[in-house]
C-alpha cells in the first residue's frame, strides 16, 4: 500500500497521516468472515463495472470493516476497490479507527476544510486527467451537498448506488453473526431481569433503566476480552409514556397499577438486540388485562408465522385480521417486526426485511427477524397505554429458533 503521509505545502502541516498506533483490536469476527463481506461487495462491483465504492454510513462502514465511527460533525468513509479496503477517519479519533479496521486506515486532519476529499482522491488515485470511472456510493446516505462535493472531487466519475445491494448482503447473516446476536439476546434477558427487580411503586423510570443498563454493560464486559462499551441502553416507560416505542426515559415515578414498557438494548461491535415487554406495577385492570391478552395472542400467532418461505407482507396482513376482529387495528402504530444485525437507534437496518404490508420479501434461512406487535390505546379510553411484546427469531432451513428467553404476558409480568 502506498504511503499516505502528506504535507500541505502552503501550511507545512499534515493533510493525511497513517497512525499505526498499536496492534489490531480483538474482534468477534474472524478475518475470513470480514474478507467474505468485502469480497461480496467486490463481486457486486465486478458484475456492475464499478471501479470502487465509497461507503459513508455507520452501518456499512461497520459491517465491512468493523469500525464504528463517532460522527460529531465530521465525515468518514470506507473505500473498497478490487484489492484493498481502506477507512478514512478524522484526526480527532487518533489510532482507534486503524485498530478496529479490517484493512488499512488513513487519517485526515482539520487543517484544511477539504482534507477529507483530498484523502478520498489519494486513496482512489483519480486525477482530473484520468478516464471515466464508475464509483459506488450510498444514495440513501448522501445529501445533495455531499454528493456535489464528491462530483467536484471526481469530475470524471459516474456515481451509482450500492446501498440496496449492500442491504441485501447484510440481510443474510453468517454463522458468526448469528452467534454474536444470540449472545446479545441472552444479555438482553439479563437486562430484563434487572429491570424487573428494580420495579416498585414510586421508583423513577430512570432508576429502573439505570439498573438494567448497568447489568447489561457488566455482562458484556465479562463475556468479551475487548469491546466498545458505548451504546448499550434501556428505555423504561410508565403510564402515558408507554404510547411510543422509542419514548425517552424520564424521571416520572411509577404508580401502582401503571402499565409499563421494558426495552433493553445491549449493543456490541455495532450489533444491537432488543428485549421489549409489557408489564404492570402491582395489578392491572380488567380492560388492561383483556387488551394485553389480545396483544399476546397476536404475538404468539406472529411467532408461528416467522418461517422460511413466508412473505413479510402476508405475515402483516394475517396479523391485521386478529386485531381487526377485536376492533383494535386502529390502534396499531407500526410494523410487526424487522431485521436484526448491524443496527442501532441512530443508524439503519435492512429495510427490505420488515414485516409490513408493503414489503414483499420472502423470509430466507440466515435472516434474523423480530416479532413485535404493538397497539396504543389513547388516554381517556379504558385500558389506555402502549402494549408491546418483542422476541427475536433466527430463520433456519425448515423453521425458526427463538433466541429470546424472557417470558411475556400477565402470568409473568405483573410485578409485585
Amino acid at each position: 500500500m502506498q504511503n499516505f503521509n502528506s504535507i500541505d505545502p502552503s501550511t507545512n502541516m499534515h493533510q493525511l497521516m497513517q497512525l499505526n498506533n498499536g496492534e489490531k483490536a480483538w474482534s468477534p469476527f474472524s478475518s475470513s468472515e470480514m474478507d467474505r463481506r468485502q469480497n461480496a461487495m467486490r463481486h457486486h462491483m465486478a458484475e456492475n463495472d464499478i471501479h470502487c465504492v465509497i461507503l459513508t454510513s455507520y452501518h456499512c462502514i461497520n459491517y465491512y470493516t468493523g469500525f464504528l465511527y463517532c460522527y460529531f460533525g465530521r465525515k468518514y468513509a470506507c473505500v473498497i476497490d478490487s484489492q484493498n479496503t481502506t477507512t478514512l477517519s478524522a484526526g480527532i479519533d487518533g489510532g482507534q479507527p486503524g485498530r478496529m479496521t479490517h484493512g488499512e486506515n488513513v487519517t485526515y486532519t482539520d487543517w484544511r476544510r477539504d482534507n477529507f476529499f483530498h484523502g478520498l482522491r489519494e486513496i482512489i488515485g483519480q486525477s482530473p486527467a484520468s478516464g471515466k470511472i464508475r464509483i459506488g456510493v450510498e444514495f440513501d446516505h448522501l445529501n445533495l451537498e455531499y454528493l456535489e462535493a464528491l462530483k467536484e472531487t471526481f469530475p470524471n466519475a459516474e456515481f451509482v448506488d450500492v446501498a440496496q445491494a449492500s442491504m441485501w448482503m447484510r440481510s443474510l447473516k453468517s454463522d458468526e453473526e448469528i452467534e454474536l446476536i444470540t449472545i446479545s439476546a441472552n444479555i438482553a434477558d439479563i437486562g430484563g431481569k434487572a429491570c424487573v427487580d428494580a420495579i416498585h411503586a414510586d421508583v423513577a423510570e430512570h432508576e429502573v433503566a439505570l439498573a438494567s443498563t448497568s447489568a447489561m454493560v457488566k455482562e458484556i464486559a465479562n463475556r468479551f476480552p475487548h469491546v466498545e462499551l458505548m451504546d448499550t441502553w434501556t428505555w423504561f416507560q410508565s403510564g402515558i409514556n408507554t404510547d411510543g416505542a422509542h419514548n425517552p426515559v424520564t424521571n416520572k415515578k411509577v404508580q401502582s397499577g401503571d402499565i409499563l414498557s421494558l426495552n433493553c438494548f445491549p449493543m456490541m461491535f455495532g450489533y444491537y438486540t432488543a428485549l421489549e415487554r409489557t408489564l404492570f406495577c402491582d395489578h392491572a385492570s380488567d380492560e388492561h388485562l383483556r387488551l394485553w391478552e389480545i396483544n399476546c395472542d397476536v404475538h404468539r400467532a406472529g411467532l408461528k408465522l416467522l418461517r422460511p418461505g413466508n412473505k413479510c407482507s402476508d405475515i402483516a396482513k394475517s396479523l391485521n385480521e386478529i386485531y381487526a376482529s377485536h376492533d383494535l387495528l386502529k390502534y396499531r402504530s407500526f410494523g410487526y417486526g424487522h431485521s436484526f444485525g448491524v443496527l442501532s437507534h441512530y443508524y439503519g437496518r435492512e429495510a427490505g426485511v420488515e414485516l409490513r404490508e408493503d414489503v414483499d420479501t420472502i423470509l430466507q434461512p440466515g435472516m434474523v427477524v423480530s416479532m413485535e406487535p404493538m397497539i396504543m390505546v389513547p388516554e381517556g379510553i379504558d385500558g389506555a397505554g402502549g402494549y408491546r411484546e418483542h422476541d427475536i427469531l433466527v430463520i433456519g432451513e425448515s423453521g425458526a429458533t427463538n433466541i429470546t428467553g424472557f417470558p411475556f404476558g400477565p402470568d409473568h409480568n405483573i410485578i409485585m
